[in-house]
């Protein structure tokens, strides 16, 4: 499945970038062997790196000595940013040199430039940040993650659309359950873009989606459904709380286990469960943020990610291509506002579900492959 294709990397993006990215690969290569890579930044600084990590065979080096800071606009960036090398790994993709791209760079940047190369998949009018979220099940997606701050109804219905399919492809779900992230679980509550939202994908049982209506903070934790939909503001703040609050609870255990001799003891007895938390709430295995609705694959992995972190966010875009996730969202899509028994053609990026618009049933009888999502986590060993 991962034979055959080749990943564009943007070397230079990142806190710790580009040793971060080079370690981070070698890490990766071990887990998809078959699969090639294009690293785009400065030739001096990244071909020791290569060499030492023994990737020579399965690497391209392409130079350039510019690349995006965290601190650029992307506006800045979009008129003068042409030779950096976030823009020369997304181009490649543009150029079909390249199955995908994987960023730790500047996620403003990225979004602004993957969207302006590569444009939105047919039928999808925003794209929107997807990402995987640990919880006491297990895993479930949430977006939008920050890609839009503001959402009406009808880009809510599409996330919805796009998180439900992520979901199928990356943790092998058959149906997966999706609700609305709101201030309340009550159909009155929230805005009136969210009630228009629900509502549609709660009347519309053509979209043949497992909908569950609405969801609270924490409603995330728990693993009430699997697909969590809100708009970028939202979803990024409740992200940032998210890893805010794991880290303030892991600097109380640290505290705790180191206030008293006894303290220190129970540490050492408990060190092999405290290890399995650690492990399980390790933010490095649920590395790889998705660029989802853009027509191509575009990962976006954090900037202060170490090589495990990074590797994670390679194998979440070797999934989502050997998986077929585009092709699985444009099918989808292609089934709105068709009439009944047939397939309407493509539709444009201007589209929307309007209110006497008619959808469809995607592809639902088609076999559901489990993605490698579980296999990321072998880049722990």
């Amino acid at each position: 499945m991962t034979s055959g294709f080749t990943l564009s990397l943007d070397a230079m993006g990142g806190d710790h970038a580009p040793t971060m990215v080079v370690e981070g690969l070698k890490k990766a290569h071990v887990r998809y062997p078959a699969v090639r890579y294009l690293l785009f930044g400065d030739q001096a600084r990244l071909s020791p790196l290569v060499d030492k990590a023994g990737l020579g065979e399965v690497t391209e080096i392409v130079h350039t000595d510019q690349a995006v800071s965290n601190d650029d606009k992307p506006s800045q960036v979009l008129r003068r940013g042409r030779q950096t090398s976030m823009w020369l790994a997304i181009e490649a993709v543009k150029e079909g040199r390249a199955a995908g791209v994987v960023s730790a760079g500047n996620t403003g940047a990225l979004m602004a430039l993957a969207k302006f190369q590569l444009r939105t998949l047919p039928g999808i009018d925003r794209p929107a940040i997807a990402s995987l979220m640990p919880n006491i099940r297990g895993e479930s997606v949430m977006l939008d993650l920050g890609a839009n701050t503001e959402c009406d109804a009808n880009n809510l219905i599409e996330f919805a659309i796009m998180g439900e399919v992520f979901a199928r492809v990356l943790l092998g779900l058959e149906r997966p359950t999706i609700a609305l992230l709101n201030v309340g679980s009550e159909d009155l509550k929230g805005t009136e873009a969210l009630r228009q939202a629900a509502n549609t994908l709660r009347e519309e049982s053509d979209l043949s989606l497992d909908f569950k209506g609405f969801v609270e903070g924490d409603d995330l934790g728990k693993g009430t459904v699997d697909v969590v939909v809100t708009d970028g503001f939202t979803g990024n703040v409740a992200l940032k709380s998210v890893e805010g609050t794991a880290r303030l609870y892991s600097s109380y255990l640290r505290e705790a286990f180191a206030s008293s001799l006894v303290a220190k003891l129970g540490y050492l007895l408990a060190s092999r469960a405290l290890h399995k938390v650690r492990m399980r709430a390790d933010p490095r295995r649920y590395n790889g943020a998705m660029l989802l609705g853009l027509n191509g694959i575009a990962v976006k992995s954090h900037g202060g990610t170490d090589a495990l972190g990074f590797a994670n966010a390679v194998g979440v875009a070797i999934d989502l291509i050997s998986q077929g996730l585009n092709d699985r969202i444009r099918e989808e899509f292609r089934h709105l506002h068709a009439p009944h028994g047939e397939v309407g053609p493509e539709l444009g990026n201007s589209s929307k579900l309007g209110e006497n618009s008619k959808v469809i049933p995607g592809p639902g009888a088609e076999p559901r492959v489990a993605a490698a999502g579980s296999e990321r986590k072998a880049a722990e060993r």
